[in-house]
């Protein structure tokens, strides 16, 4: 199989270039795909495909820029030129650009790619109808949430001509087939990227380190982590460390910056800036447990399934979509009220001052990691793409 798959790549910072990284790392190892073709907007001396592990030829093609309004005819002609059995968009609904227009006609390439004869899939990792527009920082007037909410449907309706829409959620699957009469989803897991031996589970000596990854800005806000530290250091009186692993959201340029020089005068507080992939597992190794300052959920957490590989405890707000991959994946977490700073530090208390609790989640993360590594989950898109999976009642796709 000749697979092509349409996606910012790294060192691309446009989302998802992560997610598709360790994708493209386990599709080459695969015995069924022969050649893979990345139409990703990088060139081809920039892409990180560096891989110790054998596998297929890759090839790069640059075909696309971020906030372009050509990006659906420059993607349709790579797609004519590279002749691909089967394309793969790795998509949600801001992947082309923060200019609304350029996002929307991007989001008609899947379309087009099915015209054109080619078999064609989107994973879709969010939709509009769980997306909270104030807090993911689109915006606030009523009447242009309306607005976006009926172009979200319209768009929506677009990427559904695709043969295959994959979601890495189940409540994603159900809205589609029930609100868009959809026959064409299927659930796929996120998948976990690494999976490391099983850790030792003691963490560094010095300061317990509380840490903090992604985006931050929009619905990702650390105000309320370094207030909640604060509260649990004059409780306890534990040495602990603030990490703030991550950027700025594109959407709130400069917000880190102005919060570092909010806060400068608290101590222990790490701002990493930009992580590069091979720093990854060094980041998560040496905290003692991952926090989530969310106010509001947009997919599935790439961030929760890192945090399992490494055997971290976690401390996560009580929304929908974390809960979900709690109850269907495994996972374990406390939870907290992520409108109450109170709250978020009686979470964060109970796995500092209880090493066992701490580590019996942190070993049910572990697990619930180990289930879903990416090769498992390259295998269900290469069953997507040869027609051979098979759907239960409840859209779970199962490995043939």
């Amino acid at each position: 199989m000749k697979l092509a798959i349409v996606t910012a790549y790294p060192p691309s910072k446009v989302t998802l270039n992560e997610y598709a990284y360790h994708l493209v790392k386990h599709f080459r190892q695969n015995q069924e795909v022969t050649e893979l073709v990345l139409l990703t907007d990088v060139t081809p001396d920039q892409a990180d495909i560096t891989f110790e592990e054998d596998g297929c030829e890759i090839t790069v093609k640059q075909c696309w820029k971020f906030n372009s309004l050509k990006n659906v005819f420059s993607i349709a002609k790579a797609v004519r030129a590279t002749q691909p059995d089967a394309v793969l968009y790795n998509l949600q609904f801001m992947k082309f650009g923060d200019n609304k227009v350029a996002a929307a006609l991007g989001l008609f390439s899947p379309w087009v790619s099915k015209m054109m004869g080619v078999k064609t899939t989107v994973l879709l990792h969010n939709i509009m109808e769980t997306v909270d527009l104030d807090s993911a920082g689109f915006t606030s007037n009523k009447l242009k949430i309306k607005a976006y909410n009926f172009i979200g449907e319209m768009l929506t309706r677009v990427v559904l001509k695709a043969d295959t829409v994959a979601l890495t959620i189940s409540k994603y699957v159900e809205i589609l087939e029930n609100k868009y009469n959809a026959k064409n989803c299927v659930l796929i897991p996120h998948g976990t990227f690494e999976i490391p031996e099983e850790p030792s589970y003691d963490v560094a000596p010095g300061p317990l380190k509380i840490m903090t990854f992604g985006k931050f800005g929009t619905y990702k806000k650390v105000e309320i982590l370094i207030e909640a530290v604060q509260i649990v250091r004059e409780q306890t009186g534990r040495d602990l460390e603030i990490v703030i692993a991550g950027t700025d959201s594109p959407n709130i340029p400069g917000y880190l910056a102005e919060v570092q020089e909010v806060y400068k005068h608290v101590p222990n507080l790490t701002f990493t800036g930009y992580v590069e992939e091979e720093d990854v597992p060094v980041i998560f190794s040496e905290s003692a447990m991952v926090v989530f300052p969310y106010t509001s959920t947009t997919g599935s957490s790439g961030v929760l399934h890192q945090a399992g590989s490494y055997g971290k405890a976690v401390v996560m707000p009580d929304l929908g979509d974390l809960g979900i991959l709690v109850k269907e994946e495994g996972y374990r977490g406390e939870f907290f009220n992520p409108e109450s700073m109170h709250s978020l530090a009686t979470g964060i208390q109970n796995l500092v001052t209880n090493e066992a609790y701490r580590t019996e989640i942190a070993k049910a993360n572990y697990q619930a990691a180990t289930a879903l590594p990416m090769s498992r989950i390259a295998q269900m898109y290469i069953d997507v793409f040869n027609g051979t999976s098979r759907r239960t009642k409840n859209t779970t796709l199962m490995v043939a």
